[in-house]
């Protein structure tokens, strides 16, 4: 039997280990053994601190709410928490034709040493050979980014504005820039800003420690505004400023998770004045006019062929690599020390 051990988010801040239980692969199945695995500074996060609504309440699948209840819909523990993986078939079950054993398989199966997976699921999500298997981590974060791209609805010769320069920002503005887009990226930490500069992510970089970004962005557009801005911080401040930023019935997509209240947000201001659209972007759909010809499978195989063939360098964002032996680490830099990275790894 195949020894290993799972991420368990015991209670918030908490961070401990079970063992994995195994049994024999199936017809079409196949073992991954982890090679690495993605923290998530924005919705991961929220699991660990404790923040996460569906800590806090129940989702009703049915008629799509959240409601206050004594059982939420996601419990501690939090066992197997995680979207970011990638790993190497090191076991195939009777009847696997499609897969050998060596293949690079990216997806979503958690912090844990091993997963079993389906042969056609594997193998929808290779990692496109000469691509660095450490890259094989962007199937969650860098379709999210792209999701918000395609719900920005970018035309070529436009300004669009990002708030956030983490690593979805950083996505998003580095895929705003291949749409052909003149970028402007806002973020409170220098070095990000920086780095997205440097690596060609934006053409502007704004602090809003320094300038006020949307006086700064009419300022830049002969006093038109930003033709798209996407919010992805989570914060509701950056929110109310993306508004702020953009031209008249111009669209705001809201990328990130804003938790608790958005009491920062005045919607009796710019908002209602200046007839801003905001759209939603979350990666559990598509935009309905995309829909049938876009789909999660193509999001993840659009960034893993941007990568391959060199348009898209994500390897700058990695910023740290740990032991999963150490994840308590991870994540507790993550927490306290959000400024000083970006996306971290847990190797296996």
């Amino acid at each position: 039997m195949t020894k290993g051990k799972v991420l368990v988010i015991s209670q918030p801040k908490t961070i401990s280990y079970q063992d994995l239980e195994d049994r024999q692969l199936q017809a079409g199945e196949v073992r991954l053994k982890t090679l690495y695995s993605g923290i998530s500074a924005g919705t991961e996060l929220t699991a660990y601190r404790g923040t996460n609504v569906y800590i806090q309440k129940e989702w009703d699948p049915v008629r799509r709410l959240f409601l206050p209840s004594i059982s939420p819909s996601m419990p501690y523990p939090l066992v197997g928490w995680g979207y970011e993986e990638v790993g190497e078939v090191i076991e195939l079950g009777p009847n696997v034709k499609l897969l050998k054993a060596g293949d690079v398989i990216g997806g979503t199966w958690g912090h844990k040493s091993w997963h079993i997976a389906q042969e056609d699921w594997a193998h929808d999500r290779l990692v496109p050979a000469g691509l660095e298997p450490l890259m094989g981590i962007f199937t969650h974060m860098g379709p999210i980014a792209l999701n918000g791209v395609l719900d920005a609805n970018i035309h070529l010769g436009e300004t669009v504005a990002v708030f956030g320069q983490g690593v979805v920002g950083q996505i998003v503005a580095r895929l705003a820039k291949l749409s052909g887009a003149r970028v402007i990226g806002m973020d409170f930490n220098q070095q990000r800003l920086d780095l997205a500069k440097i690596h060609g992510a934006v053409d502007i970089a704004i602090n809003p420690k320094e300038t006020k970004p949307a006086e700064a962005i009419k300022d830049l557009t002969r006093g038109l505004g930003a033709d798209v801005s996407i919010e992805a911080s989570g914060s509701s401040a950056a929110l109310n400023e993306a508004i702020r930023s953009v031209a008249y019935a111009a669209r705001v997509v809201v990328l990130g998770f804003i938790q608790g209240e958005a009491k920062q947000i005045f919607l009796g201001e710019e908002f209602h004045h200046n007839r801003i659209q905001l759209v939603c972007s979350q990666i559990g759909g598509v935009s309905n006019d995309l829909s049938t010809r876009w789909n999660r499978l193509r999001l993840i195989r659009t960034i893993y062929d941007l990568q391959a063939s060199g348009k898209l360098d994500l390897k700058p964002l990695i910023t740290h690599q740990f032991p999963f032996e150490e994840a308590e680490q991870a994540f507790e830099l993550l927490d306290t020390h959000p400024e000083d990275a970006l996306q971290v790894v847990l190797q296996f």
